[in-house]
């Protein structure tokens, strides 16, 4: 049973109250992504990243320590104030208010564009744009997602849980652009490469709740669903957590192409 989202279904104000579950469970992205960018497509340590839709900054933190200057695009104000409070303190980071259609940013003043867990809310047409006019000619733009398996007892019950609960898990699933052709109208007419790393969390029942909480699609504590909800949640982890652990295996994928003029 799906129940409206409300006044939530914004993509600019869905997480607004989810910032500190999102800060604390939500997965980072692995060290070899940068080994990918940097081995393979050339990315230096000197070069100016617009990381859109940053979010609370989990890949913008792996950008900043890999010595890049990263403007943090971010429309919510409660997750950019939770990354400009996490990463106030690392002198690359700046914080934008901004989105990806209109990031604010200067022309051609960027290297690479990047997106973590974001470019799914993108209006694809418009985002092109804006990142075709602040990437320097033959810029690169990387987009980022974690993808939750789905070869264990546990995360295809969890999985199930999401569809049975979630107010509209299904039309928002990032995974959906994979396939619905918004990835070819963003990379058009250059071509795109896809790098897939193995990623994984360990949680016990806190964390579990924790990592739910923080997605969007998920009953948030007003709802009427909610305490259904964690009483399914409860059983899940009970029935198959090991020494009270359940584990979310991922794969993290990520998409790599030049956009806009240039060699």
């Amino acid at each position: 049973m799906n129940l409206n989202p409300g006044p939530g279904s914004d993509p600019t104000k869905r997480f607004s109250n989810r910032v500190e579950n999102y800060v604390r469970y939500r997965p980072g992205y692995p060290p070899a992504v940068l080994d990918c960018l940097a081995g393979e497509f050339g990315l230096t340590s000197t070069q100016v990243i617009a990381d859109i839709g940053c979010g609370t900054g989990i890949l913008t933190e792996l950008l900043l320590r890999h010595g890049n200057t990263v403007f943090g695009v971010e429309p919510n104000a409660e997750m950019r104030a939770a990354a400009e409070r996490l990463l106030q303190d690392r002198p690359g980071f700046h914080s934008v208010a901004g989105s990806a259609e209109e990031t604010t940013l200067s022309a051609a003043s960027v290297d690479w564009v990047t997106a973590g867990q974001a470019f799914h809310w993108f209006d694809v047409e418009r985002a092109k744009r804006e990142f075709t006019r602040i990437l320097r000619g033959g810029g690169w733009a990387a987009l980022l997602w974690n993808v939750r398996r789905e070869d264990t007892p546990f995360l295809r019950e969890y999985e199930q849980l999401l569809r049975d609960f979630g107010t509209d898990y299904a039309a928002v699933k990032h995974q959906g652009v994979e396939t619905d052709g918004r990835l070819e109208r963003f990379f058009s007419p250059r071509q795109y490469v896809l790098r897939s790393f193995d990623n994984q969390q360990s949680f016990d029942y806190a964390g579990l709740h924790g990592r739910t909480l923080s997605s969007s699609y998920v009953p948030a504590a007003d709802h009427p669903r909610y305490p259904a909800m964690l009483a399914a949640l409860r059983r899940l982890f009970e029935r198959h957590a090991a020494d009270g652990r359940v584990i979310f295996e991922c794969d993290t994928r990520m998409y790599v192409g030049r956009l806009g003029e240039g060699t």
